[in-house]
């Protein structure tokens, strides 16, 4: 591409040097620079792309996009801009030809639920038959093959590669998971967005973000930025029964969708629901009349979680009859309270929640099908946001037994991470475990044929950050081996 052309996508920036005549690439990683390619210096938690200018600039590079004026000579072309985060995105969707526009693009934000509600609208998308992309926590499903991803959201230009990898293979729609993170650092700059779905606000990433009116702020970005362009058939669905749904309807001019469970304003409403062995059943009453729908999901935190999913499609022109139809059918999200195995005498759940909020509702969710004591296992990370640690104790508690523990401890002491989460203990049933592994064997020694385990934290992840280094690691893994060799 012609470089004058492809900085046309950046409204306020300052040239130096003499622009080369064409870009091959942008890159974001000097290791991957080939001649000719445009280098962009991002600014990470650990790593500063601008240290990295002189090394992109003998790979080949030709332009570099920095924040300030670096010493590499005169013979570069250095395009100084404001933020690179948001200028990445800016020239990616340049470069790839805004592939966003040619797909139905869903964004899915909120503290909970976002990798549930995208995993549930792919696995609708599947069941119709229709090919799909998903980006998020678990990574990116392109029609069904995963390739792992390291954030939530990935950087502005990862993204756009991956919608325009989307396209090229056909996707009729990609839905991605919208972390507050990604929205402030502007890792979505660039991204038309046509469905934008809030799940819920509750405490997490202070640590980031400093106070929840600023982490709300950040969610709200989604909304917002929706655009002005009211030919397109865009419209946001809003979780009723949160508050912070009023100030993003606010946000947007675009048409808002709600749903709910207590909210009787909401348009889509979860009624008379009720929780069986291994199954859920809600009455759904809208416009149309009311719709009985029966899932294998479990909890109350998935009727959510799907009448959000419904919520979307239905906008999008599906009938109500053909979403259900694909709902009746949905498998369990990956690591979102997952029954791991079905041979043994106590029953064993994998769950996300890092959160107190999410922590509650996994509680929740289990306690229709508990018949002996409930063990929670609940670690949170470390060098992370601690004021939500006391809080996510108080509201494990609520199982019989609890271990707390870790999940990537990181650089942190593994005493100091569980001692802040025994601040927030309200019995005295439980036990500080700092090695995830020994405790999710302990989780397994104490239990009893009946009982239940919940495994907190990690999820669907199959390792574990110990200072920087990823090591192998499965909860689930490693409580069936313990399962077996002790009921087996």
């Amino acid at each position: 591409m012609y470089a004058e052309e492809l900085l046309s996508a950046l409204p306020l920036k300052k040239i130096i040097g003499v622009l080369p005549d064409q870009v091959c690439d942008i890159v974001v990683d000097s290791r991957s620079v080939q001649p000719n390619s445009m280098f962009v210096c991002i600014k990470g938690y650990t790593v500063d792309g601008h240290d990295y200018a002189q090394k992109a600039v003998e790979g080949g590079a030709t332009i570099i996009v920095t924040e300030r004026k670096l010493p590499l000579g005169e013979a570069i072309a250095q395009v100084i801009v404001k933020d690179t985060d948001r200028a990445v995105g800016l020239l990616a969707a340049k470069f790839f030809d805004y592939p966003s526009k040619d797909i139905t693009m869903i964004g899915v934000t909120g503290t909970n639920g976002k990798t549930s509600v995208t995993g549930i609208i792919q696995n609708i998308m599947h069941g119709m038959g229709e090919k799909s992309a998903l980006t998020g926590t678990i990574g990116f499903n392109l029609n069904g093959i995963l390739y792992e991803s390291a954030n939530t959201t990935s950087d502005a230009l990862s993204t756009q590669q991956m919608i325009f990898r989307a396209k090229m293979e056909g996707c009729r729609l990609m839905t991605m998971e919208v972390s507050s993170h990604g929205l402030a650092l502007g890792r979505l700059a660039g991204v038309d967005y046509d469905v934008a779905i809030f799940t819920n606000l509750t405490h997490d990433h202070l640590d980031f973000h400093g106070t929840m009116e600023e982490y709300g702020h950040a969610k709200g970005l989604l909304f917002s930025q929706l655009g002005q362009d009211l030919e397109k058939n865009k419209f946001v669905v809003l979780n009723a029964d949160d508050e912070w749904s009023e100030r993003y309807a606010a946000m947007t001019p675009f048409p808002v969708w709600t749903y709910g469970l207590i909210n009787e304003t909401a348009d889509f409403r979860a009624i008379n629901c009720e929780y069986h062995d291994y199954m859920t059943s809600f009455d759904v009453e809208m416009s149309e009349g009311i719709f009985r729908v029966k899932m294998n999901l479990l909890g109350e935190f998935n009727i959510y979680n799907v009448l959000a999913a419904m919520v979307a499609f239905y906008g999008r022109g599906y009938s109500m009859e053909t979403i259900i139809e694909q709902i009746e059918q949905l498998p369990p999200v990956k690591g979102r309270m997952e029954k791991v195995c079905s041979d043994l005498p106590v029953q064993i759940f994998v769950d996300y929640a890092h959160t107190p909020d999410a922590i509650e509702k996994a509680i929740a969710a289990a306690q229709p099908y508990k018949k002996g004591k409930l063990i929670f296992l609940v670690g949170t990370g470390g060098n992370r946001d601690k004021s939500k640690r006391p809080a996510m104790a108080e509201k494990a508690s609520a199982a019989d037994y609890v271990i707390l523990t870790t999940d990537d401890p990181r650089y942190e002491d593994y005493d100091s991470i569980t001692g802040d989460l025994a601040k927030g203990m309200l019995h005295e049933n439980y036990a500080c475990i700092g090695d995830r592994a020994e405790a999710v064997r302990h989780a397994i020694e104490i239990a009893e044929p009946g009982d239940m385990i919940i495994f907190a934290g990690k999820g669907h992840e199959d390792y574990q950050i110990i200072e920087n280094t990823k090591y192998p690691h499965s909860d689930a893994e490693i409580a069936i081996e313990a399962g077996r060799l002790k009921f087996v």
